[in-house]
């Protein structure tokens, strides 16, 4: 019998799944392949950090999600490296390694935080990438508001109050309008000895403006609503040193130390390490960012039986977002089908620009599509509306819709359960810095 088309998929993300759902029909057998098992909605990945939702509602288990699709395999490893002349992927997990041979091979292995070259920022300021960083900031910041209720010396609990967001784009900017909501709401007549609503929740960008990415005037009416809130905005300001009990900037008025316990990264990304190898075995010049420039019809130059889709493809000026990796993804599996039907001619992949958004706060979102702009309450509504459909799975629609109802209208966090390993699991609370 003829074995059938062997489709290896690296990358559970918008990409990796919905190429993989798209590949459901075909008679192709498909193998997905990811480190962790789940399906990552990270937009949403701030309500985790400030206990809106549960890490459940926005990571299902990808064997959950594909459980249906009979000519899918799930994988749980670690891809080492992609042999592109023997068509092979090698996958590591513990100390068990193997490989899997592939005819067409879909790369979605995604991006990860960057620190522009000081990684040591990483032990004091979590990024915000995947369910382990929502869970440490989480606790960090939960954790944050305990023990300035136990401080006494009152320098040392105004650096507990204090909340920093480096990156003010638009997952900066919903992190910093979460805290404020927490802090000037949520947690109220939560503590006896400190008041929470005077927690100081500062946004910083080295841009001269936030939500860069969006129409200027949008971003001004973001920046009024999170002033509104009691989030201080500084912009042109570069962070040059940072440890566990503050942060070193950069101003326009010369060098600058803030005390802050608490910091959250959200500056940048960078594209997953898979993605030099790859450039260097096809012999293509990666991008700064590690990007894969790519044909234009998603494959990698010099091997059509290879697609590179979502944050790891450099195509045009295509924006980071969760549409691009899903329309990128289908793509790439709407071309392995036409091919098996006889047609070999490449198709270039044409985005279909959906518009941004951003919520800044309950009741208050700011969104984009072409020339239409839209804020406030209507915004809000659809931001809703966009994140329920993109959510995967009616259970988690539902939960969602859920625990969304008990924040916004109740403006309390049903999910605040924090551990001491999640508040200090890269900092240990040892020696001079915590203790002072």
């Amino acid at each position: 019998m003829k074995t059938r088309h062997r489709v290896v998929v690296i990358g559970g993300g918008f990409g990796g799944l919905a190429a993989a759902k798209a590949l459901r029909r075909a008679p192709v057998q498909v193998t997905l392949v990811d480190r962790q098992a789940h399906h990552l909605f990270q937009p949403l990945l701030y309500q985790v950090a400030t206990g809106v939702l549960s890490q459940g509602n926005v990571a299902p288990p990808l064997r959950d999600i594909l459980r249906h699709q009979h000519n899918t395999d799930v994988v749980l490893a670690e891809v080492d490296e992609v042999d592109l002349e023997r068509r092979i992927v090698r996958c590591a997990l513990l100390d068990r390694t193997w490989e899997l041979a592939y005819d067409s091979l879909i790369v979605a292995a995604g991006s990860a935080q960057s620190y522009f070259g000081h990684d040591e920022f990483a032990d004091h300021a979590p990024g915000m990438k995947t369910v382990d960083d929502a869970l440490e900031v989480r606790g960090r910041i939960f954790g944050a508001f305990e023990l300035a209720e136990l401080e006494e010396d009152a320098a040392r609990r105004a650096a507990w109050m204090t909340f920093v967001v480096v990156g003010a784009g638009p997952t900066g900017v919903e992190m910093a309008g979460q805290i404020a909501e927490l802090s000037r709401y949520s947690l109220r007549s939560n503590f006896s000895r400190i008041d929470s609503a005077t927690a100081r929740i500062v946004l910083l960008d080295a841009a001269p403006r936030i939500l860069q990415s969006f129409d200027e005037h949008l971003a001004q009416r973001a920046a009024a609503k999170l002033g509104q809130m009691g989030v201080e905005i500084r912009t042109s300001t570069l962070v040059t040193g940072m440890d566990a009990a503050g942060i070193d900037l950069q101003t326009r008025n010369g060098a600058e130390r803030l005390a802050a316990m608490t910091k959250v990264w959200s500056a940048g990304v960078q594209a997953s390490p898979l993605g030099r190898l790859l450039a260097a075995q096809a012999g293509v010049e990666p991008m700064r960012s590690g990007q894969i420039p790519v044909e234009s019809d998603c494959t990698l130059p010099g091997h059509p039986e290879v697609f590179v889709v979502g944050d790891l493809m450099a195509l045009g000026r295509l924006p980071g977002l969760a549409e691009v990796a899903i329309q990128s993804g289908r793509h790439a599996a709407s071309q392995i089908r036409r091919r098996l039907a006889g047609d070999a001619q490449a198709r270039p992949f044409r985005y279909r620009d959906l518009g941004s958004l951003a919520a800044v706060s309950r009741y208050y979102a700011i969104g984009e599509r072409g020339r239409t702009r839209v804020w406030g309450f209507a915004g809000w509504l659809i931001w809703l509306v966009v994140h329920l459909t993109f959510l995967t799975g009616f259970k988690n629609r539902a939960s969602a819709l859920f625990h969304w109802t008990i924040s916004f209208f109740g403006r309390s966090r049903p999910e605040r359960t924090i551990t001491a390993q999640q508040v200090f699991a890269r900092q240990a609370l040892r020696g001079g810095a915590l203790r002072g």
